[in-house]
């Protein structure tokens, strides 16, 4: 009896040649940052990985976060690779519904102990309880807690998950959380976004099928392959921010002509993701290129802070010295928040969580573990 097939086999199935793989992974590795050596080492372990099992919980979100990663305009590597993932749990997508959608995320924990993934994307509300989102019977805080107890890492993906998004925003009646809040020592990668871009999420996947470890993390656990630079350092309307033109509505000659929309309140400069360099569908556009400022959704209580419309400081007039002190305090901001979250998760949700373990009932099994187990303490991160 033959065992689960390589992804390799797989995409050779679908006519993927080995020569598209190496490009793919080219590609990957430029766009991470890695050596021009570590291609031929993705490839390699692209092929060679296994069906990666997988299982998404949905809490407080808006399904934006699946509909980016299912919505595309051509068949791509990116899709084959999700494709081939046992993704055997997902609210929105799965067929099974009831006692049988519990049990299949159960099995799966179990046939797949310490080598499974959970993806997160939605707040988790802590307040009364957690009782203001349940799902067959068991609070948000409880059903993660038995989830991740035996998984290799948790992705949290979008705002949401990442940073607690919308949900955490004040007055935040339901004492919606990040999931970093809640996860302990497992090793966490956050992909925020709202919603976050598919090529994240794709690479991000096959960093980890190809190298079995997480990728490089900035200070607020986001790959930085896809977080290290900001909005502002891509943007084609940069050269019109350094030589002082700004559009000054949305629809006056200076946006007709393409000129920084600093003013109309964009947060690209202290927004970080990669929306100006890969952009959206495709390839074809981004908010700022269809003329919108970017409003900064891949960083912390973006929805606090200030205003979508209104420049960053409000009321200051010197932009340039602004952008410059707007971007390190954004990091700084980030970094705290970041640290704050952990904190206060082990003082206020200890107790929930070590109750909800020891109430779980997954079967123990044994065996050696593969897949991801780098912890969080030793990711590299941004200083």
């Amino acid at each position: 009896m033959t065992g689960p097939k390589q992804l390799g086999d797989l995409l050779r199935e679908r006519g993927v040649s080995r020569r598209t793989l190496l490009k793919y992974a080219s590609y990957m590795t430029s766009l991470m940052a890695l050596p021009p050596s570590a291609a031929g080492a993705m490839a390699e372990g692209l092929a060679k990985a296994r069906r990666q099992a997988v299982i998404w919980l949905s809490f407080q979100e808006c399904t934006g976060c699946t509909e980016a990663l299912t919505r595309s305009f051509s068949p791509s590597l990116e899709e084959l690779i999700f494709e081939f993932i046992s993704l055997d749990y997902h609210h929105t997508l799965q067929a099974a519904s009831g006692e049988a959608a519990e049990a299949a995320r159960r099995q799966s924990m179990r046939d797949n102990k310490g080598k499974y993934i959970v993806v997160v994307d939605g707040s988790v509300p802590t307040a009364d309880g957690g009782v203001y989102s349940t799902i067959a019977g068991q609070t948000n805080v409880a059903i993660l807690a038995e989830t991740i107890a035996d998984a290799a890492a948790v992705v949290a993906v979008g705002t949401c998950a990442a940073f607690g998004g919308l949900p955490e925003a004040d007055p935040n009646p339901t004492g919606a959380v990040a999931v970093g809040t809640l996860v302990g020592t497992k090793p966490l990668i956050n992909i925020s976004g709202c919603p976050p871009m598919p090529q994240a999420m794709a690479g991000t996947l096959a960093h980890i099928l190809a190298f079995g470890k997480l990728p490089e993390l900035d200070a607020l656990r986001r790959p930085r392959a896809f977080f290290g630079e900001s909005i502002h350092d891509r943007c084609y309307r940069r050269p019109f921010y350094d030589r002082g033109m700004f559009a000054k509505t949305f629809d006056d000659e200076g946006a007709r002509e393409g000129w920084c929309l600093y003013e109309l309140g964009c947060k690209g400069p202290v927004t970080y993701n990669a929306c100006a360099s890969l952009k959206w569908n495709g390839g074809v556009s981004f908010p700022i290129q269809s003329g919108h400022g970017c409003i900064g959704c891949s960083e912390p209580r973006f929805w606090d802070r200030g205003g979508l419309y209104r420049p960053l400081p409000a009321g200051t007039t010197d932009v340039r010295k602004v952008i410059g002190i707007a971007a390190v305090a954004g990091v700084a901001l980030g970094a705290g928040a970041a640290a704050m979250a952990r904190r206060r998760s082990a003082a206020t949700l200890a107790t929930t969580l070590s109750t909800t373990r020891a109430a779980a009932t997954t079967p123990a099994a044994t065996g050696p573990t593969k897949g991801p187990t780098k912890s969080p303490d030793k990711s590299p991160t941004k200083e």
